[in-house]
């Protein structure tokens, strides 16, 4: 009896203790893993007397500094919690142009933190016509297209600048865009030059976006909505077509170019596949058609004889809701090396040939249909890929500045002129970021205007080539 009554007591209090550890682990997952209280807390971030904004609950440290401040090398003052050492070399500068992270640590409890450090803009915000331009203060440049038929010598620009900020043309003066235009920047003394370049699309350009659904109404999957608004909304040649129609018959003859943005599914459908339908859209490249392939739609290389058969993408991936995550991290893309290609022009970007897509702390599904190179596919890095596929590889992910790792962005074929297919396929391309599982709306991508800004320079490449 006593034998039994002990062995219901440890099993009743083994329960006790797993229902105390089930709930200890649910509050540290609602509080992010961060103990808000801890003693390895940052009490206070300082960077050239700027402070810092302490999220203790993400770890995340946020610092705004004034136009013109030099983030390349410095030593940040930081005041921990008492007994509280951090892995940060104080002794030497740091370089706070991408973010830096570092752990505290006290006793047996630590904590991790990433420093994010923003330099103002001296232009806020660059407009014509309610539209705004993007802003590249690396580059130096100011870059906006306006809708067909815009009279582009006698335009306002409204211009919104920094504190302490001048410019000229001032804002609100009449200026003729037909040509670059430089605006003077000064502050404290000393000036610098920015480019604005101001066009507008190929006129009588007939961009169709082709899709699973029977009419665009009928499309579900968000990512595409958004990708087809933006396109009906700032190309007057826009025109929607359906797979079902292309196997019907469709007449292409006068579209342009023909932007397939696929997000729905990690296996192209069946439809892609039906040989009258290649066949049409093997046609309508051979007739000077130009293809933009963009998400999952990537893959379509191979059925459409773009890339010898088998040197498709061989890395296709991504999640799917309810399923998705949010990253502290921003996902960007190098293209060292093609720097002056027009896909790329007037794209904000934090270092030379460097531009982030989706910006830290959005939710992402990760879409991803690339080329991995270096132990698949046998290509060994970018120049392989090259000579086995026919095509230019014009982008990687941002670490890779050779561009032998990953092909993100590309173009065929790999000649002088005629090339009339790009391919867009990492995960950071991504144009509607959804709700996390618990229904929590995802913040706004602050990059997103470098999503748009490739595409429409991709469509009008395309287009004039």
């Amino acid at each position: 009896m006593k034998k039994f009554i002990y062995k219901i007591w440890t099993q009743a209090s083994l329960i006790l203790a797993l229902l105390f550890m089930a709930t200890a682990c649910e509050d540290s997952f609602e509080n992010g893993g961060f103990d808000v209280n801890s003693s390895s807390n940052v009490i206070s971030f300082n960077l050239k007397g700027t402070a810092g904004e302490i999220d203790q609950k993400t770890g995340k440290i946020n610092v705004t500094m004034s136009y013109g401040s030099d983030i390349t090398a410095v030593i940040p003052e930081i005041v921990l919690e008492a007994g509280a050492t951090s892995n940060l070399d104080l002794t030497t500068p740091i370089n706070f142009t991408t973010p830096v992270k570092f752990r505290v640590i006290n006793g047996n409890l630590y904590k991790d933190y990433t420093i994010t450090v923003a330099v103002l803009s001296p232009i806020k915000s660059f407009k014509i016509n309610g539209v705004p331009a993007v802003i590249n203060d690396v580059s130096k440049t100011i870059t906006m297209t306006l809708p067909e038929n815009t009279n582009l010598t006698a335009l306002k620009p409204v211009i919104e600048l920094t504190d302490g900020v001048s410019i000229s043309p001032t804002s609100g003066a009449t200026v003729d865009f037909t040509n670059p235009v430089t605006f003077l920047v000064t502050s404290n003394g000393k000036s610098v030059n920015y480019t604005a370049n101001v066009g507008v699309p190929v006129t009588g350009l007939v961009v169709a976006f082709l899709g699973t659904a029977a009419t665009r109404a009928e499309i579900t999957n968000m990512d595409e909505i958004t990708a087809s608004n933006w396109l009906f909304e700032n190309f007057t040649g826009a025109k929607y077509i359906s797979f079902d129609s292309v196997l019907n018959g469709a007449d292409l003859s006068d579209v342009d170019v023909i932007w397939w943005h696929f997000d729905s599914a990690a296996n192209l459908p069946s439809v892609a596949y039906n040989p009258v339908v290649t066949t049409a859209l093997k046609s309508f490249r051979t007739n000077k058609g130009n293809l933009l392939l963009t998400s999952f739609a990537s893959q379509y290389v191979d059925a459409l004889g773009i890339v010898p058969s088998g040197k498709g993408p061989n890395n296709v991936f991504g999640d799917f809701l309810p399923n998705g995550f949010v990253d502290g991290n921003s996902w960007g893309m190098s293209f060292v090396g093609h720097e002056n290609h027009p896909i790329f022009e007037g794209l904000v970007t934090y270092e030379a040939g460097k531009a982030n897509l989706l910006q830290s702390g959005t939710f992402r599904l990760n879409h991803t249909a690339w080329w991995f190179l270096p132990e698949w596919g046998g290509y060994g890095n970018g120049e392989g890929w090259r000579n086995q596929t026919g095509g230019t590889n014009l982008a990687s992910e941002a670490w890779d500045n050779a561009l032998d790792g990953r092909v993100t962005i590309a173009e065929f074929p790999n000649t002088g002129t005629d090339k009339n297919v790009v391919v867009i396929s990492m995960g950071a391309y991504d144009w509607y970021n959804e709700a996390n599982s618990s229904g929590v709306p995802s913040q706004a991508n602050e990059f997103i205007g470098n999503i748009k800004l490739m595409t429409q320079n991709s469509i009008n490449y395309l287009a004039e080539n």
